[in-house]
């Protein structure tokens, strides 16, 4: 027990740098359990230093002053569930308690997920839980956490009431954190504290007979949770996760949460908001856009890395170095990745184990994403050339001089290929490495080109979105944007979407070039949209991840992060996943 005070770290004069720190002071009169209290202290601080999430404070300090302990932790401006409840006139909405639950998941199902030991939080309850002021759950209060061990029986610890029966006989484990997180549910649901309540008696008092607002599917899910028998709950918290996320599809509270926009990061009916299914950390920027095949998520990032991670719950697999930036998309076929970087090289690996299997050297850096067809990876390079590359053994098979640096991807359509130059033209090849046109704008063409109906659609720095003839180069139509682009456009439905540094994202006719609606962001936009469905989706140097209904651009909602967004994001099976430059990966329901 102890205290937590805000502070001041003044290693920062010159800016207000706030810090949690938590005190312990060591009463204890026996040096036996003195000792024993000193080293749960310092297990916290242990645990929180090995833990990187955006649910779980940071840890800065550990340091000890006489018979005093303390621990610097990131400051959480907001308030605990308890707070908020006992502020709360009424039933707090069941849609707000389904978001928190499904933060509350995630967070857990990272703890559960810990390497090598899972680790166990065993005192889930409102006070140790806290809303920060854009409704993001963080899990407070890691003292009685510990790494589990199969048959390893420990001391009767945790808070009576939210604590399982197997836990007051000191033989916690991963369902432990279901039943808590089960019983501080129907606490937030039903406003019955559970610690003056006889313990297991949650049967005894079904939420809906308490708050018949709350759904049956809703009510049923929190009773699996908390069945007094271990093997009567959810296996994981994965599974309590996806039933959760059932019940809220089946009754239309997702739905609820997505539909209205709400504060920066959040759209909510209740000030909540999309929340992401899992991020993943890198160790610096994520400027490029990341490729989904058989499960698998690999995106590359500004250390060096190309990530591979489980798609579905963004567990790392494994990391491939290079020696130098990656902003390439990669790209997938026959169980090997290919993908450049600004080590001038193009880079082949096994998709499930991360294993080099050839290295293809330029000249220059490459900022291009390569394309594959018939057997060849064709990419470009600042070495100004154009590279067709045998996909089995990584060899040379022929090169055409472009004149200047290619940063744009190239578009492979009835094999003829496609791809712009930082000198400004548009150029057209065959397989063999022959132009068979060029088309010249006023300034460069980083934008990848998109070919559909015969046209060839792209950007350029000039600040026009051309279309022009596949077959001869000719010029079709131009449409005048307000600054300059290097966005890719997406063609869907005779619709093309695009974005420029003017801050706006278009919709553009692709036979009229007629407007048809314009969205204004915050600040530029370089990432290219993408559609999934009825949306458009596309991130912006604002920090934000839009999304818009793709026949009206109206808002649907938008989520923040903490840098800006220049990649594209990939959308896959109701799943969008994108990075940021604030070096995270993002999940995000569709």
């Amino acid at each position: 027990m102890g205290s937590v005070y805000r502070a001041r770290d003044l290693h920062f004069p010159n800016v207000v740098k706030l810090v949690a720190i938590k005190e312990m002071i060591n009463q204890a009169p026996d040096p036996i359990i003195r000792q024993t209290v000193i080293q749960n202290f310092e297990r916290e601080a242990n645990i929180l230093a090995t833990l990187s999430h955006p649910s779980i404070p940071r840890i800065y300090d550990y340091f000890t002053l006489g018979n005093r302990s303390y621990l610097a932790l990131e400051y959480v401006n907001g308030k605990d569930l308890e707070v908020m409840l006992s502020q709360t006139d009424g039933f707090i909405p069941e849609e707000q308690v389904l978001d928190w639950a499904i933060q509350l998941c995630d967070v857990l199902i990272f703890l559960h997920g810990h390497k090598p030991d899972p680790i166990i939080f065993r005192d889930m309850k409102p006070s140790n839980v806290m809303v920060n002021q854009h409704n993001h759950i963080v899990l407070v209060d890691f003292g009685i956490a510990k790494p589990f061990q199969v048959g390893q029986k420990g001391t009767m610890i945790g808070t009576e009431g939210y604590s399982p029966p197997e836990q007051y006989r000191g033989e916690a484990s991963i369902q432990a954190d279901i039943y808590s997180l089960g019983a501080t549910l129907h606490h937030l649901l039903t406003r019955r504290d559970p610690r003056i309540e006889p313990p297991f008696s949650f049967a005894e008092r079904p939420i809906r007979k308490i708050n018949p607002g709350v759904s049956v599917e809703i009510e049923t899910v929190i009773s699996t949770s908390l069945q007094y028998n271990v093997e009567n709950r959810f296996k994981s918290i994965d599974d309590f996760k996806q039933a959760l996320l059932g019940a809220g599809h089946k009754t239309g509270l997702l739905h609820r949460l997505t539909s209205k926009q709400q504060t920066p990061g959040t759209i909510s009916a209740n000030a909540g908001g999309i929340k992401p299914i899992w991020v993943f950390q890198c160790e610096d920027e994520i400027r490029g856009t990341p490729h989904y095949s058989g499960g698998m998520l690999y995106t590359g990032c500004y250390d060096n890395n190309l990530y591979a991670l489980d798609a579905a719950n963004g567990e790392f697999q494994w990391k491939y170095a290079t020696d130098g930036g990656v902003v390439s998309r990669p790209t997938t076929i026959d169980d090997v990745v290919f993908f450049g970087s600004e080590d001038k090289c193009l880079h082949a690996v096994h998709a499930r184990t991360g294993k080099m299997v050839w290295i293809y050297p330029t000249e220059g850096r490459i900022r291009s994403s390569g394309r594959l067809s018939d057997g060849y990876v064709f990419i470009g390079s600042d070495d100004k050339y154009l590279h067709a590359i045998n996909q089995a053994n990584g060899r040379n098979v022929w090169r055409f001089d472009a004149g200047d640096e290619i940063r744009s991807s190239p578009f492979v359509m009835n094999e003829l290929l496609y791809f712009g130059t930082e000198g400004g033209e548009l150029i057209c090849t065959n397989f063999q490495g022959d132009a068979k046109w060029r088309f010249k704008a006023k300034r460069g063409i980083t934008s990848s080109p998109w070919v559909h109906d015969n046209m060839v659609f792209f950007n350029s720095m000039d600040g026009f979105m051309y279309a022009v003839d596949a077959k001869s180069g000719w010029l079709l139509w131009r449409f005048r944007m307000e600054k300059a682009s290097i966005v890719s456009p997406y063609v869907s439905n005779s619709v093309i979407y695009t974005g420029s540094s003017d801050g706006n994202i278009y919709a553009v006719d692709i036979h009229s070039a007629k407007e048809l609606w314009r969205f204004k962001t915050g600040n530029q936009v370089n990432g290219s949209p993408v559609i999934y469905k009825d949306a458009v989706y596309v991130g912006s140097v604002d920090n934000y991840l839009y999304c818009l209904e793709a026949k009206n651009g109206r808002l649907r909602w938008k989520f923040e992060t903490k840098g800006p967004i220049t990649g594209t994001p990939c959308a896959n099976d109701d799943i969008l996943y994108f990075g940021s430059t604030d070096h995270f990966l993002y999940a995000l329901m569709a």
